[in-house]
Parts: structure tokens; C-alpha cells; sequence
């Protein structure tokens, strides 16, 4: 009964071209998703143009690292993934670990890109970091997804555990799904 009270919260994950690059680290790290809770509830591979690129990061707009990370984040293929769980936002940030790869690593080894991180720029992962910057970078990578219509809908299905993890899709796929596909 409190189950269904709980309202899961959904971000934006990115798994960067340093990770894609590396399957076995990429499995590593959707593991380590998976053992914290999350749920994949959309996932999509891509490569960013650098237009693209640009466009995402335009709050970095005059900033010196700007063409480093556009010219990084076009390089290669990129995973998307939007994430759900209780505190979806703070705890993906959490395991994803501070920016700063040197500083992690001695800070908090045990994070995501405290154990993968390379560079700053070439440090994983990328989260939302409010419940705004998720709803529109959501929209910028899955711009047919409906937050709304997903909470009314599949929602459902997430909350009371009743989703499978289907590892071609890379996300979770409620149970009615399943079985109308086998049917």
C-alpha cells in the first residue's frame, strides 16, 4: 500500500562515447543501475552531430570546455536512458560521482566515474540535475515520450514491480507487454 504512494521520479542518463566504447565497462555500469534500483524505462543508442551536440550543451555556451565536450560527446556513439526510481535525480547523481574525475577518485572511488572516469570531459556518464533540466532533456533525446501519459499509463506497471528487464531493449517492459507478445 505505501508502494503506490511513492512517486517515481524519472532523469536522463547518458553513458558517453568513452563507455560505449567498451562493452564490457558498459555492461558494468547498467549493472550497477540495475543494483541500485532504477528502472530503464526508455534507452536509445545514438551518435550526436555535433550540431546536436551544441545544442544540448548550450547552457555551457562561451564556457572554455565547450568545443572539447561537443567535439567528445560527437565523437562515438552515446546510450540515453531514462531513468525511474524514488529520488530518481539526486541518487543518480550519487553513483554517477563529482564532475571532477581527479578529485573523484580520491573522493569517491566507489562512484561510477570514480572507478570509469578518464578526464573531465570524458567521465562516463551525464545526469539531469533538477526535475526542469529532466523534463527537458528528456524532450531534447525522446522528444515522443510523454512523462504524463507515461505516469497515467505504464506507470503503473513500474510502481508495483510488475516490469521484466528485456536486455535486447535495454529497459524494462511491463508484464502485460510481455505476455502480449508472446500471445
Amino acid at each position: 500500500m505505501m508502494r503506490a504512494l511513492r512517486k517515481l521520479e524519472l532523469t536522463l542518463a547518458i553513458l558517453k562515447p568513452d563507455v560505449v566504447a567498451h562493452p564490457n565497462i558498459l555492461k558494468e555500469i547498467r549493472s550497477i543501475i540495475l543494483q541500485q534500483e532504477f528502472f530503464f524505462v526508455r534507452s536509445k543508442k545514438l551518435i550526436l552531430s555535433p550540431t546536436r551536440a551544441n545544442e544540448f550543451y548550450k547552457e555551457h555556451e562561451g564556457k572554455f570546455f565547450l568545443n572539447r565536450l561537443v567535439s567528445f560527446m560527437s565523437s562515438g556513439p552515446i546510450w540515453t536512458h531514462i531513468l525511474a526510481r524514488e529520488n530518481a535525480i539526486p541518487e543518480w547523481r550519487r553513483i554517477m560521482g563529482p564532475t571532477k574525475v581527479l578529485k573523484t577518485i580520491h573522493e569517491a572511488p566507489e562512484t561510477i566515474r570514480g572507478r570509469f572516469g578518464l578526464t573531465d570531459t570524458r567521465n562516463c556518464t551525464h545526469g539531469s540535475d533538477s526535475p526542469e533540466t529532466a523534463a527537458r532533456e528528456i524532450n531534447f533525446f525522446f522528444p515522443e515520450f510523454s512523462t504524463d501519459r507515461w505516469h497515467d499509463t505504464e506507470g503503473a506497471y513500474f510502481y508495483n514491480g510488475q516490469v521484466a528487464f528485456n536486455e535486447d531493449l535495454c529497459q524494462h517492459v511491463p508484464l502485460q507487454h510481455v505476455s502480449d507478445s508472446i500471445s
